[in-house]
């Protein structure tokens, strides 16, 4: 249809819809599985003491010494916690993401099966109107009042009927939609660009781990050349401190607004994808409002030349009647499918935008 023909060419010189189908609930499951796995394995190395063990000749010329110790970095052990919270930010801001990808590519295919199952409704309709015209001339026929020609006329017109049925029925086939969220585009626009700011925020507070380190040693050492008493205990500890950390830090934090700007303008992002979407909606329904005037007064200029005809007292008369009306049923099929259309474009705007 129209409608869909001038929305799906704007979307596509947009790149609005992408050349794959849309990420799909399996993909996100093994999306969040893979960040899961990588994020354990790395809490497990940054929160587990690292054992060492070997030789050592004392500076001062003792004898040569066997030690074996651990040695444990609290700002790791912090790391640890914040790593696994950084890999489940990615997976809810991944599923966020991939959702209303969704719903962006299959809006125009959603909005333009069901203005086709309403099409179908509506040349159902009509083709029951023409059934009791094309009945009413055929009687006429039998009592001499109407010629073959005039049913051939009303004939042709279910032809039409009949081939904008198959027309639309195979449309609708071809369209395919999976399921989609319920949630209002802007609501959930609004989910995913929290989610940005939440996990760049894990991100920083990850970060800012890197600024200090308190390492904690202990363990044993022992004098093998000669063997002395038995194993000695030792332990120590170091701390560090950036000198910058503050101007890190402020860094940081510029950084996570900054995403979040860069995410609202970002030619691809969602965001930015979801206006795209939304001025083209509004273009398409400005040109249906165009042709829901041009049909209306279509419909108008028939409906007064029935009125001329409307107690014909000839055969041209009564054929002349029956075009129009024919013609009439026509025009009603496209001025309610536009008037659908539009109304279900508006509500579609007002709900998500």
């Amino acid at each position: 249809m129209a409608f869909r023909a001038r929305l799906c060419v704007l979307l596509a010189s947009s790149f609005l819809i992408p050349p794959l189908c849309a990420q799909s609930s399996q993909d996100s499951d093994a999306f969040c599985s893979y960040q899961l796995e990588q994020a354990e394995a790395q809490r497990n190395l940054l929160r587990t003491p690292t054992a060492a063990g070997g030789l050592t000749q004392p500076e001062t010329g003792l004898p040569t010494q066997v030690v074996g110790g651990a040695s444990l970095n609290i700002a790791d052990v912090k790391k640890a916690a914040i790593t696994m919270e950084v890999a489940r930010r990615n997976c809810d801001l991944y599923r966020s993401t991939t959702g209303v990808q969704q719903q962006l590519q299959y809006a125009v295919s959603m909005l333009e099966r069901e203005a086709l199952e309403n099409r179908l409704t509506l040349i159902a309709r009509a083709s029951e109107q023409l059934n009791a015209l094309m009945d009413t001339t055929r009687k006429m026929m039998e009592q001499q009042n109407a010629t073959r020609l005039m049913v051939f006329s009303l004939e042709t017109t279910r032809i039409k009927l009949e081939a904008d049925r198959a027309d639309t029925q195979s449309k609708i086939a071809a369209i395919y939609i999976p399921d989609l969220s319920a949630t209002p585009l802007k609501q959930a626009i609004d989910r995913k660009q929290g989610q940005e700011i939440a996990e760049q925020e894990a991100e920083d507070r990850l970060n800012r781990q890197n600024n200090w380190s308190l390492a904690l040693q202990v363990g044993v050492h022992q004098q093998i050349n000669p063997v002395a008493d038995g194993p000695q205990p030792y332990g120590s500890f170091s701390l560090s401190y950036n000198l910058a950390s503050r101007s890190i830090d402020r860094h940081l934090d510029h950084a996570v607004t900054a995403y979040g700007d860069w995410k609202k303008v970002q030619e691809g992002d969602v965001i930015r994808n979801m206006d795209v979407l939304h001025q083209q909606l509004k273009a398409t329904i400005a040109a249906d409002e165009a042709k829901e005037n041009s049909l209306h007064d279509q419909i108008k200029e028939i409906d007064d030349n029935l009125k001329v005809v409307s107690a014909p007292d000839t055969t041209a008369a009564v054929d002349f009647r029956n075009q129009l009306e024919a013609a009439r049923l026509l025009l009603e099929i496209e001025v309610d499918d536009t008037s659908f259309r539009l109304s279900h474009l508006r509500d579609y705007c007002a709900t998500n935008f």
